[in-house]
């Protein structure tokens, strides 16, 4: 979608029609908030357009983990196909590993939060370890600090509608060709190999790597207060309406 989106685009990709009332959505409003990784990476590419092109195919196959583990939480039977094949083995062991349990009509559950006006769509709702809270699934290479605005914002909405809601997850898929010789990864996504290593450790830096098969790797962080990230996401919802004001007016949201 362009920069610049017409009021068409801006109504049906920025936002949930709900009840006859139109309400932002939580992921397009977090986006206004600078993203340093996101810098370093287009930093790191031959040029802007290159950038995109991996991003588009990453949201793709980032796409394709979530819709199959998604399937699998709600006891369906999905072809999982053969490029994430180890990301959604290492999902299913992890889960009956850990005897994570979710709610399946919390599951791509759409949620609103009428006082303060925005919408979203939260992956599911879990019980782990005793406790219920927000599961939010991920695909990224690492669990970014940003996430907190988004689990916050649901946790906001949820609150008074799930009893006993105690905390939230970010719960982070991946895959990875471990080095053989050094415990570096190979990770490759969206068309993009990267070699992931710490480069303080020279046995790593000066290895002349030897990668093994494809395996998948699965990252559980917990992130139970939540109040302080949700007046965060309050302020990025401010900058959000400044930064699109004319629209939001036109549109009759503000």
């Amino acid at each position: 979608m362009s920069f610049n989106p017409t009021k068409k685009e801006f109504v049906e990709n920025y936002g949930y029609t709900l009840d006859e009332m139109w309400y932002p959505r939580v992921t397009k409003i977090v986006e206004i908030k600078a993203k340093p990784a996101l810098y370093r990476f287009y930093a790191k590419v031959d040029s802007f357009e290159a950038g995109e092109r991996i991003k588009e195919r990453s949201a793709v196959e980032g796409t394709l983990v979530h819709e199959t583990v998604e399937d699998l939480l709600l006891g369906k039977k999905p072809v999982v196909q053969k490029s994430i094949r180890p990301s959604v083995e290492a999902f299913l062991t992890f889960i009956e590993k850990n005897n994570i349990e979710v709610e399946k009509e919390h599951i791509e559950f759409r949620l609103v939060n009428y006082e303060h006006r925005y919408a979203g769509t939260l992956d599911a709702v879990a019980k782990i370890g005793g406790k219920t809270g927000i599961l939010d699934i991920k695909t990224s290479q690492e669990v970014y600090r940003d996430y907190n605005l988004q689990t916050a914002a649901y946790m906001a909405a949820m609150n008074g509608v799930i009893k006993g809601l105690d905390t939230r997850w970010i719960l982070r898929i991946d895959q990875v060709r471990p080095c053989m010789r050094c415990g570096a990864v190979l990770r490759s996504k969206g068309g993009r190999d990267k070699v992931i290593t710490d480069w303080k450790n020279p046995k790593m830096r000066n290895c002349p790597h030897e990668w093994g098969e494809l395996e998948g790797r699965i990252e559980l962080k917990e992130f139970p207060e939540w109040r302080d990230d949700f007046q965060a996401f309050l302020g990025a919802k401010k900058l959000w309406e400044w930064e699109y004001e004319e629209m939001l007016k036109d549109i009759g949201y503000l």
